[in-house]
């Protein structure tokens, strides 16, 4: 008797449990918002959505008293989900951990895991479901993370839903590509699609995934601009305001050195931007001369103030500009390459050498063919 007397409670347990998760569905179709006209993909205007307020959805959900179900397992009051149940470790540190059992229905979340999530069928398909080019698993929770936000929706995280997830111990396909190029690729696609300038971060934390092949996003794109989504700055500002942006305020700065010389920047009379030269080093006591001092950011531009290493032509003997800093040019984009300096969209090297020849108004920093016994594609960098 005391048996059957379980089995009931626990399947009363568990019909309450879907009952609530499916009310909690229709309440999420209900709040889609619709989406506003000129909130483009690249970062322009963005029209604010008829989102509800948290007290309207705190009135919506009052119904609803999950107490029961948690001192059906035990908790006591004041124990903290995030912690017992070992959340997301980074979710826990974001979200204060004094919710304790006042708050348990469900909070907002960045990101989800890639296979364990409830959407309603339509809205799913709405979006443009799973990206099809993925290649097998691996970083489809970035981005169907960044379109659901970015897009109009929301992700939620209800923390007394709990699906058990059993794993193989062998994967039931196998990678052509293997595991870890398919992941490149997958995360290479959702940054090209969805992170907009932002995307130079992954490439910065994932220098392998350059010259990776990523296959045909062009119609992610022009799903993304069918849905009139938000840009990448809104979803960081609004979504994860929590999640600090690297900046040049931690970055590498210092001289770059051949020899006696040091790369400088020199203002010429009646040129609107400064030129590049090669001229011997000057400073004091290890403090370089402002026109001699370089910044290395994580966009992997080599800057001075406002003007940053460029090139016009990707031909050899290209000379190397000055030019306005851009994050999106990738012709701005450098690499330590041993003690050379490579241009990553050409793959040729700083050259001095006919900055070191010839007459003064001819002396210019290039690019050229990258050798390693050219001691004049050798460098002494403040950077790794």
């Amino acid at each position: 008797m005391k048996r059957l007397c379980r089995r009931l409670a626990v399947a009363v347990a568990v019909l309450v449990w879907l009952g609530a998760l499916v009310y909690l569905l229709v309440l999420s179709r209900r709040r889609l918002p619709e989406l506003g006209a000129g909130a483009g993909g690249g970062g322009g205007g963005e029209t604010a959505f008829n989102q509800m307020s948290d007290a309207e959805w705190e009135d919506m959900l009052e119904g609803f008293d999950e107490r029961g179900y948690l001192s059906a397992r035990r908790w006591k009051p004041g124990d903290d989900p995030y912690t017992l149940y070992a959340f997301n470790q980074r979710e826990s540190e974001r979200i204060p951990s004094n919710r304790a059992l006042r708050d348990t229905r469900h909070y907002r979340t960045p990101i989800i895991a890639g296979g364990l999530f409830v959407i309603d069928r339509s809205w799913f398909n709405h979006l443009g479901k799973y990206d099809t080019a993925h290649g097998h698993l691996g970083g489809e929770n970035f981005e169907i993370s960044f379109r659901v936000w970015q897009c109009g929706g929301s992700l939620e995280i209800l923390p007394c839903s709990r699906v058990g997830h059993v794993f193989r111990k062998k994967h039931p396909y196998v990678f052509p590509d293997g595991n870890a190029n398919t992941y490149i690729k997958n995360t290479r696609r959702t940054a090209e699609v969805w992170m907009d300038d932002f995307r130079l971060f992954y490439y910065s934390a994932r220098p392998a995934a350059r010259g990776k092949s990523y296959g045909d996003i062009r119609g992610r794109v022009e799903l993304r601009k069918k849905l009139k989504c938000k840009s990448f700055k809104w979803y960081l500002d609004n979504v994860y305001p929590e999640l600090k942006v690297p900046d040049d305020s931690d970055s590498q700065s210092g001289v770059i050195k051949q020899r006696q010389n040091c790369l400088e920047s020199r203002r010429l009379e009646g040129q609107e931007l400064p030129v590049l030269t090669l001229a011997p080093c000057i400073g004091t006591e290890g403090v370089p001369s402002s026109n001699q001092e370089w910044v290395y950011t994580h966009g992997q531009q080599i800057r001075q103030q406002q003007h940053c290493l460029s090139l016009s032509t990707t031909f050899p003997a290209s000379q190397v500009l000055l030019m306005p800093c851009n994050m999106a040019d990738g012709k701005q984009r450098w690499q330590k390459s041993g003690t050379h300096l490579e241009h990553l969209v050409s793959r040729f090297c700083l050259d001095s050498e006919m900055a070191l020849d010839g007459m003064d108004s001819s002396r210019m920093l290039v690019i050229s063919p990258c050798e390693l016994s050219a001691y004049t594609q050798r460098w002494e960098v403040p950077f790794s």
